[in-house]
């Protein structure tokens, strides 16, 4: 059960009848912490210093968002505001106007973060997974932000990413989900090719991406005569198998995919392997990873995905 502010009275803070109806409260900053758990974890350094000009000038024009903090007496959690926050820091203020929210969530974390600067798709993919091991489904999470399935499919790109992932998101070569995604889903069918790639490009944009997209179409399946060379002539040629476990024979084919729902998470139907069990269907994570016998009955389609 949520704490209510009538609860506040016990707390070494102002009782809620003493402070006037719609106007915020003068809070220490001293006595203001941050919420560990907050979504947003990615500062600009330059941003915070421009907003901090703006507050010695202005002051800070929209309250944060605060809450008691129940594990030390007199303090406060942040709910909202870490930038406005942080810059009236360095702007040197001893005090930051602030309303008192006890029913904030992390939806709602997210929400306000998103409606202000939008959250780095790193910021979003912790958030995601930190839902997913709670327990709430994909579904559940596109329902609570009001997004779309396909946006927190997206979001999972940076879900246990792959150095060479990791490092073109850090120095800033690609930094969109959309990006991002799609070179891990490329990366699943193509690895050796995409890393190659990812670690010359100096800018990763969707046309760059396309590009290669259609260059790794057009080249289609190895070449099995640059497999008898560096390898053993003796034995059969097999196709490259996927980085994450999975051994379906990889043939050109469209890069459109079947989008399905299993256990409330999204799935693609793989269709290049036959079940071993009558009645089910092979499926694996959009993103890549092992792929999982399933009850064909128990599946949604969803659609397609790709491009």
């Amino acid at each position: 059960m949520p704490l209510q502010l009538d609860d506040l009275a016990g707390l070494d803070a102002p009782s809620p009848d003493s402070i006037p109806s719609g106007e915020p409260l003068q809070l220490p900053v001293a006595d203001i912490d941050e919420d560990p758990e907050q979504p947003r974890h990615e500062f600009d350094a330059n941003a915070l210093q421009e907003l901090a000009a703006t507050i010695r000038e202005r002051g800070v024009r929209q309250p944060i968002s605060v809450r008691p903090h129940l594990q030390a007496s007199g303090r406060w959690v942040l709910n909202f505001g870490a930038r406005r926050l942080r810059a009236s820091k360095l702007a040197g203020l001893d005090t930051i106007p602030a309303f008192v929210d006890t029913t904030a969530d992390r939806y709602d974390q997210v929400i306000e973060n998103e409606q202000r600067e939008g959250l780095k798709p790193l910021e979003l993919a912790l958030f995601v997974q930190k839902r997913l091991a709670l327990g709430d489904r994909q579904a559940d999470i596109a329902r609570q932000l009001g997004r779309s399935r396909q946006w927190v499919t997206l979001a999972t790109a940076l879900i246990e990413a792959p150095d060479w992932l990791l490092q073109a998101y850090r120095e800033g070569r690609c930094r969109g989900m959309n990006e991002l995604y799609e070179l891990r889903r490329l990366h699943g069918e193509h690895a050796g090719a995409v890393e190659a790639w990812t670690a010359r490009e100096r800018s990763i944009t969707r046309d760059r991406l396309a590009a290669l997209r259609a260059e790794l179409s057009a080249k289609g399946a190895p070449d099995p005569s640059e497999a008898t060379r560096s390898g053993s002539p003796q034995q059969p040629v097999r196709q490259a198998e996927s980085p994450v476990g999975t051994d379906e024979a990889r043939s050109p084919r469209s890069t459109k995919r079947i989008h399905v729902e299993f256990d409330g998470q999204d799935y693609q139907l793989v269709v290049s392997v036959a079940p071993e069990q009558s009645g089910h269907v092979y499926v694996r994570p959009l993103v890549g990873g092992p792929r999982r016998l399933a009850p064909a009955a128990s599946l949604k389609l969803l659609g397609f995905v790709g491009s």
